[in-house]
């Protein structure tokens, strides 16, 4: 069985291209529409990986992560966190909240295969 892969995203287009290129690249990928859903699927499904748009109007993201963190049952899972912003002290404060990687929008799709390499090699 291939891993499980979430995908949480309000931005309908990004989050259905990530979705596809998970699935092209061998992962079973599942939408997470509601970030606050985030921490209760990862405890209950045990996905391989996380990846999330670090902008939301339906919650903190930065808390959310931290949580997972924080979580004995979820901290080991990889976090790719996907943004439009180039402020290098948010970057920061995801990688801090415990954000594996922090990635720009702009060229995810593009680079994903090596950002998630990235990312399940340093964990």
């Amino acid at each position: 069985m291939n891993p499980l892969a979430f995908v949480c995203s309000e931005n309908m287009v990004l989050g259905n291209q990530l979705l596809n290129r998970l699935q092209d690249l061998g992962y079973r990928a599942q939408a997470v529409g509601d970030p606050r859903q985030l921490l209760s699927l990862a405890r209950t499904i045990k996905p391989f990986l996380i990846v999330t748009d670090l902008t939301s109007r339906q919650g903190d993201l930065l808390a959310i992560i931290k949580e997972l963190r924080e979580d004995e049952s979820t901290r080991h899972i990889p976090v790719l966190g996907v943004t439009n912003q180039t402020n290098r002290q948010f970057h920061a404060d995801a990688v801090s909240a415990g954000a594996t990687l922090v990635a720009m929008e702009s060229g995810i799709l593009a680079q994903l295969p090596q950002l998630l390499d990235q990312a399940l090699a340093l964990d």
